[in-house]
């Protein structure tokens, strides 16, 4: 039996040794054809992660310890003491720009997730002695590429002041200075707020409120937004999410609070393809992948290929047992923008803060200059074929993930996935689920 040493072994033989390891997982044929056409996308996903993984672990083992993210103790530096240390319970309110990222929750082969980063830096701090002692919990757990402008988390930190003194936040360690010294540029510490200890920035988060912003191009906003209007209330979403029952979940209804599609670029001036357009949605809680899969369904209708009432079709379980197969809406657009929670009391250190700012201006700075540049060169192009630039108006046509078939075919037309009895009755016989009556 052949072993991985991550350290010393030559790259060939960790190449032959991550070939051993899909073998043993590959699937027959005849398995292979009973997947609907989502599964086989999920499971061409899956296998490129991995393959990504596998180029992660490979990385990482070449750097190995010159990595500066994994450098936690120097040599010669002594453990810090948390024993002699106070403690304090605290949410920490940061953002990120998560297109770089492969989510927020830490993987276990790729150092490119904010939990790396944010706890690489609380470590190197000494802020924290480790993960599991901390009392940790996070408000969302955002996927790949996309970003949060008010992600918040709960943990138990260290604090340089007595029980009897905390509340001289003034006085407090400057968690935000200290921290965002240490983190990537598009990973920032915004302000922080005491908290008690049995106060969870996951179960104690009273909404959250989502963003999608997206160019008009040629999508009728108005219909969207009517349809958007059919999603507010509370609503079994088992056609609007991905159905993680392999995971436990077996109950979709979510409550939404509001739902909107506007267009930010509002005024006087000409409508135009370049228009930036925003969904805010807002609920308690959400499932998995349930934004996208709207925002999927609102695209769809923006073409003008399908009617606003399709959202409401697609939420009688009753009549629609059985998901209409769809493409997801890109992630990159999707953002957590903020939540809410009872009795707190955010710091602002404001000479931080202003720092925060600019950094924040600094990146907006480089990506308004990148799309300023392409938009000029998009009006050159459309001048040089003596036409008008909104002739060819596919801003927002990318959107949609998956391949484009050349025909439409309606959705509720289309082929469909496993009803969510049938995925328990799956789950349930390979002992992964325990159905209750």
């Amino acid at each position: 039996m052949c072993s991985l040493i991550v350290g010393n072994s030559p790259l060939i033989d960790r190449l032959e040794m991550a070939k051993v390891i899909r073998k043993r997982k590959i699937t027959s044929r005849e398995e292979l054809e009973k997947l609907d056409k989502n599964e086989l996308i999920d499971r061409l996903l899956s296998l490129e992660a991995h393959n990504q993984q596998l180029k992660n672990v490979i990385l990482k083992s070449e750097k190995g310890k010159d990595s500066p993210v994994s450098k936690e103790i120097t040599p010669g530096q002594r453990k810090f003491d948390f024993t002699k240390c106070h403690k304090r319970h605290i949410f920490m309110k940061l953002y990120y720009l998560g297109w770089d990222y492969q989510g927020f929750a830490t993987q276990e082969d790729s150092p490119m997730t904010i939990e790396h980063h944010l706890f690489s830096a609380l470590t190197r701090a000494c802020l924290i002695a480790d993960r599991e002692s901390s009392n940790y919990h996070r408000c969302g757990r955002t996927d790949k590429g996309v970003s949060a402008f008010s992600q918040v988390i709960s943990i138990d930190i260290r604090s340089k002041l007595e029980p009897s003194e905390q509340d001289k936040l003034d006085e407090e360690i400057k968690y935000c200075k200290l921290l965002n010294k240490i983190l990537p540029k598009n990973i920032r510490i915004i302000s922080w707020s005491p908290a008690d200890p049995e106060i969870s920035a996951r179960f104690d988060c009273k909404c959250r409120s989502y963003k999608y912003f997206f160019p008009r191009g040629n999508l009728d906003i108005d219909a969207m937004n009517q349809a958007a209007k059919y999603i507010i209330g509370s609503h079994d979403f088992r056609n609007l999410c991905k159905m993680d029952v392999a995971n436990g979940v077996t109950s979709f209804i979510r409550n939404v609070k509001d739902a909107s599609v506007t267009c930010i670029d509002s005024g006087e001036k000409k409508v135009s393809g370049y228009d930036m357009c925003e969904l805010s949605i807002k609920s308690n809680a959400f499932l998995w992948h349930q934004i996208r899969c709207i925002m999927g369904i609102l695209l769809l209708i923006g073409e003008r290929n399908e009617k606003p009432e399709v959202i409401k079709e697609l939420l009688d379980v009753e009549k629609c047992q059985r998901k209409p197969q769809y493409c997801l809406a890109h992630y990159i657009p999707l953002n957590l923008f903020s939540v809410e929670y009872d009795n707190t009391n955010w710091y602002i250190d404001t000479e931080e803060f202003e720092k925060v700012i600019k950094d924040l201006q600094e990146e907006w700075g480089e990506a308004e200059i990148k799309a300023t540049m392409m938009k000029s060169m998009l009006k050159d192009l459309t001048s040089s074929l003596g036409t008008d630039e909104e002739t060819v108006c596919q801003q927002s046509g990318w959107l949609l993930q998956g391949v484009k078939s050349k025909i439409y075919r309606p959705l509720m037309e289309r082929d469909t996935c496993e009803s969510l009895e049938e995925r328990i009755d799956h789950y349930t016989k390979k002992q992964r689920l325990e159905k209750t009556s």
